[in-house]
């Protein structure tokens, strides 16, 4: 019979082991940069197969995917992603009218093209699942299946655009509009070290609106104890060793795009999405939370804008990075989607 110490350093050695065998299957991944549609784009890929294109969010990269290009890659298919414009190693152009949905849509759609790839599954989180509603509204015929999370297709209103929408709901303190100045957030964003506004970020997002008060700015924002168990240190550092080299710039253009992506998709208004879908979110996130999502998610409204909407998954106890948070869950559920087709 096992001491207690004993099991405890029975329960280190595996964690350790677990850790080697992690490290290992990441060096498998390969990084490549692919030049096209006027910049440099940074690709992870591994696999072969069908292909399957995943698009990160904010505050996140590439890297985000980590768990799902192991486990599909394990299954037969061939799974790439890109750090997207304004991210990572890939390039960053300065001005926020360089990062409307069809600057990002046309790097995805050259990149496949470079790649002689002619269609894919797309999977997509928070800002990678507008830019995949996005790709699926305007190339449809590049895509067999789309599988987002966290955010829903938010169809274009007319009158008003995101930024101006989430003002009215939440004031200038929330985090949308909070973003929009150019060097504003930047600034503040400075005032505390990477790593800690990286474990800030991945902590904060939801259910309750995330005020960014300018008085106090990110420092404001709760700092937790300790990391949840699905982030490491080890993926803490990775994410802050990138940012600390690019700054967040690009990533906030995405917001700062989102009144031209207003003015310039007038002529998509009403027009449904028509691709295979899956959707699935937490019931803690910070989009789902929003006044009226729920009820558009749940009472036909995003069934009547994406009429090929075939199975929405609500995860109970789940927070916005639901890709990471639970990945092996969200993994097999893209498996089990993709796999019909």
């Amino acid at each position: 019979m096992q001491s207690t110490a004993q099991t405890c350093i029975v329960c280190v050695l595996n964690k350790e082991r677990g850790k080697d065998r992690k490290s290992s299957e990441m060096e498998k991944i390969e990084h490549t940069m692919v030049a096209t549609n006027g910049i440099n784009i940074h690709v992870a890929s591994i696999g072969t197969g069908p292909v399957v294109l995943f698009l990160h969010g904010f505050p996140e990269l590439w890297y985000s995917w980590r768990h799902q290009l192991l486990y599909l890659s394990s299954l037969g298919y061939r799974c790439i992603a890109p750090d997207l414009r304004g991210y990572g190693d890939t390039d960053a152009p300065p001005s926020p009218a360089s990062y409307t949905a069809f600057h990002i849509v046309g790097d995805l759609v050259a990149l496949l093209d470079q790649l002689g790839i002619e269609q894919v599954f797309l999977v997509g989180h928070d800002w990678g699942a507008m830019m995949a509603w996005y790709f699926c509204w305007f190339r449809p015929d590049r895509i067999k299946a789309v599988i987002n999370l966290s955010v829903p297709f938010l169809p274009r209103n007319p009158a008003l655009d995101f930024a101006d929408g989430f003002g009215a709901l939440f004031g200038n303190d929330y985090y949308f509009c909070r973003f929009q100045e150019p060097g504003e957030a930047e600034e503040d964003f400075a005032c505390v070290d990477t790593a800690i506004l990286m474990k800030k970020f991945f902590s904060i997002f939801g259910p309750n609106p995330l005020m960014i008060p300018k008085e106090v700015g990110v420092r404001g924002l709760a700092t937790p104890d300790a990391l949840p168990s699905w982030l490491s240190e080890e993926d803490i550092n990775y994410y802050a060793t990138k940012f600390k080299r690019t700054g967040f710039t690009g990533g906030l253009n995405y917001y700062r795009a989102s009144h031209l992506n207003w003015e310039l998709t007038a002529p998509w208004t009403g027009l449904q999405i028509k691709v295979p879908a899956k959707f699935i979110v937490g019931d803690q996130d910070i989009v789902y939370n929003i006044p009226g999502i729920k009820e558009y998610i749940s009472d036909g409204g995003f069934k009547r804008d994406v009429p090929c909407l075939q199975d929405v998954v609500l995860m109970e106890g789940v927070f916005h990075f639901i890709n990471q948070e639970k990945a092996d869950e969200i993994s097999a559920h893209i498996y089990e989607f993709i796999n019909k087709f």
